[in-house]
Order: structure tokens, then C-alpha cells, then sequence
């Protein structure tokens, strides 16, 4: 993770985002191509193979209007009811003040001092440590916290884990995941109903077929359809990586962007050591799982795993924002009395005289003093 400043960090990842979003576009317009090939495959097995491409090409400037608008309608019945659904798999819910009082109090905080519209405050009942934000828009967004992770993590830790996921709404990484989710979805749907098509009538077309005359068999037929079934097999596997590529480029930005709101790397570092290993959300969708501050569910040797490994996140930590890892930690057992929270985080503060304050992100030096601390959310009051 290049050192270069957080605001070029930001606008790097949005023009990437933008970039990899056009890229699902494109996914989806290969995936009719696939499905045109395929048809003209079935239909006309006796002609040439450059005959069936010249067909398919033609089917897929025929949809291209039809596939775009669905495309679009698609992406805003998600924008109207992403949150509705996100809920009924998670069973988070809103809570109040009155209901949360330490958790809210800590998220309004956090917003108060760097002048942040406060998101939505939910919680799910789960012994998993872990959070996640989602929505589209001011009015939608979100923050989620496991019950797990309330009784875990003391207050710094606790606000830390806030400020990852208000970086994450702030910096447009919501918006971003959530609009990648639902293309790939659309990718993933429409293979899935390829594959169905295609077994379920592949073999009565083959078993009528394999009549056929000697000239049909010298035909393009079987060619096409081979294709077709790799076009969308590739879809579909790059619909994944856009989605993990996506994911991992944010996750060091959202803690460098938490550590810039609260000035607290060891707390950062800390929450994802406690958290490591323990976030998994056995309800929840990969598509859930892929916004969560860490998921413990990875792929091949790491190459389609979602997050950065938490050890690569604290190093990135250590190097850019001068905190102190302490490594891998051990966390009471459900028998064990949990650890009580600390009821203010400014208590376990050292004076402001009692020595040089660690480096900040970027290893620029946090201000000393009592005074506004400045940074990229503007002006701290002490």
C-alpha cells in the first residue's frame, strides 16, 4: 500500500471502482452473446461456425437495448430494497439510545466531531465479531454490529471498528459493493439459468441430433455451444473477482481512514486481532460477508479470499500509522467472565505531556496538545 496520501488513496479507488463497474456491464452483454451463441447453436447445427458467430452478433445488437434496461431496472428495485433484504438474512435491527446507550453514544461521537450525518445504528443478535455497512444514500445508510462484538471489544476498540465502517460510507466503498453485488448477481442468475437450460435440453437436442445427417455433423453447431459454455463459465468467474477485487482494495484504506478519525492505531489493531478468525455470520450470504470488516471465508490459497489477511492490515498499521500489534490474541471462553467494557475510553488516555504521541497514518505526526486535531474529517475539538 503505497504511502502517497489518503485523498489520492480515494480518488484512486473510486476511478478503479468505476472502472471494474463498466466491466460488469460488460459482463452482462457477454453473457447474451453467450446465450445468442447458444441458441443459433441449437437451432442452425448445420452451418458453419464463422456463420453461427455472424448470427449471434446480430441477436446480441437486437438485445442490447433490452438487456441494458433490464439491467437498469434490476439495479433499482436492488436500490429501493437491498436494505429490506440485507435485514431478513442478517435479523439486524434498528436500535435507539435508550436500547444501545454505549454503542450509540460512541457512533455519535464519532460523527459530532468530524461533522458526519449520523447512519442508521442496527444490531444482530450473533456471537460472531463482526460489523458491516451498507445503503446507497444518506437517507439508507447503515452500520451493523454483532452482539458478539459489543460484549468483546472494549469502548477504543469499539470505536474503531466504527470509524472503519463510517470510512467505508464516506470514502463510497458502500455504494460501490453494493452496486457490484447486485451486477454480479445478475451475472451469477442468469449463468446459473444457462447451465440449466443447457442441461436439461442439451441432452434430448444431442440425442435428436446424434440422427442427424452427415452434413449436420460437419456443421458449427457443437463448436458454438462449446464456446458458449466457456464465455459464461469466464462471466461468471470474473463477476467474483471484480467483486473481490472491489473488496480488497478498500479494507486497508477503511482502516487507515478509522485511525485518522479516532488517532488510535493500537485500537484498530487490536479489534481486528480480536476479531480475526471469529466473524463468521453462518446465516449470512457471501455477498453479506464480503462487506463485513473482515471474512473469515476465503478461496484458493488466499487468491479469492475478500479481505486482506488480518496480519498483512496490522502490518500496514504498524508501517503507515505507528501502532503496535500484539499478535495473534486468545479470547475468554463463553464460560469465562467476559471483560468488562471501559466506561469512558478518555480515562485510559496518557496526558497529554507524558511523551511523543505515535506517528499518524502516512507517518505524519499527530498534533500535541489539547487543541482541534486536524485531519482529512476536519477539525477534532479536543
Amino acid at each position: 500500500m503505497a504511502a502517497y496520501g489518503l485523498y489520492s488513496h480515494i480518488a484512486s479507488n473510486k476511478r478503479r471502482s468505476v472502472v471494474l463497474l463498466v466491466g460488469l456491464f460488460f459482463l452482462i452483454y457477454l453473457m447474451v452473446f453467450a446465450g445468442a451463441l447458444l441458441a443459433e447453436g441449437f437451432l442452425r447445427s448445420d452451418l458453419p461456425f464463422d456463420a453461427i458467430i455472424a448470427l449471434a452478433w446480430r441477436d446480441l445488437i437486437v438485445a442490447f437495448p433490452f438487456a441494458t434496461v433490464g439491467a437498469i431496472l434490476w439495479i433499482l428495485i436492488a436500490y429501493k430494497f437491498h436494505q429490506t433484504l440485507i435485514d431478513a438474512i442478517t435479523g439486524g435491527h434498528e436500535v435507539t439510545r435508550q436500547e444501545e446507550p454505549r454503542l450509540y453514544n460512541l457512533l455519535e461521537n464519532l460523527c459530532i466531531s468530524r461533522g458526519i450525518p449520523m447512519p442508521k445504528l442496527k444490531v444482530m443478535d450473533s456471537d460472531a465479531l463482526n460489523a458491516f455497512a451498507t445503503g446507497l444514500n444518506e437517507k439508507q445508510y447503515s452500520i451493523t454490529v454483532t452482539t458478539g462484538l459489543i460484549k468483546a471489544l472494549d469502548n477504543e476498540e469499539i470505536e474503531a471498528v466504527l470509524g472503519h465502517e463510517l470510512t467505508h460510507i464516506r470514502n463510497g466503498d458502500v455504494q460501490m459493493m453494493v452496486i457490484a453485488v447486485i451486477i454480479a448477481g445478475v451475472v451469477a442468475f442468469f449463468a446459473e439459468l444457462f447451465f440449466r437450460m443447457f442441461f436439461n435440453s442439451g441432452r434430448s437436442s444431442y440425442s435428436s441430433s446424434s440422427s442427424s445427417s452427415s452434413s449436420d455433423k460437419k456443421g458449427g453447431g457443437a463448436a458454438a455451444i462449446i464456446l458458449a459454455i466457456a464465455l459464461v463459465a469466464l462471466a461468471w468467474l470474473l463477476s467474483i473477482v471484480v467483486r473481490l477485487a472491489l473488496s480488497r482494495s478498500r479494507e486497508f484504506l477503511a482502516d487507515a481512514g478509522s485511525v485518522e478519525l479516532t488517532k488510535n492505531p493500537d485500537a484498530m489493531i487490536s479489534a481486528l486481532r480480536k476479531i480475526e478468525g471469529r466473524g463468521e455470520l453462518p446465516d449470512a450470504t457471501s455477498a453479506v460477508m464480503e462487506m463485513c470488516i473482515d471474512n473469515p471465508r476465503e478461496g484458493f490459497a488466499d487468491i479469492l479470499a475478500t479481505h486482506p489477511s488480518v496480519d498483512r492490515r496490522a502490518e500496514a498499521l504498524v508501517k503507515f500509522a505507528g501502532g503496535h500489534d500484539p499478535g495473534p490474541l486468545n479470547l475468554p471462553s463463553d464460560e469465562e467472565e467476559p471483560v468488562a467494557p471501559q466506561p469512558n475510553a478518555q480515562d485510559q488516555l496518557p496526558p497529554a505531556n507524558a511523551g511523543p504521541k505515535p506517528a499518524g497514518p502516512w507517518n505524519m505526526p499527530l498534533p500535541t496538545g489539547t487543541g482541534p486535531m486536524a485531519g482529512p474529517w476536519g477539525a477534532r475539538q479536543g
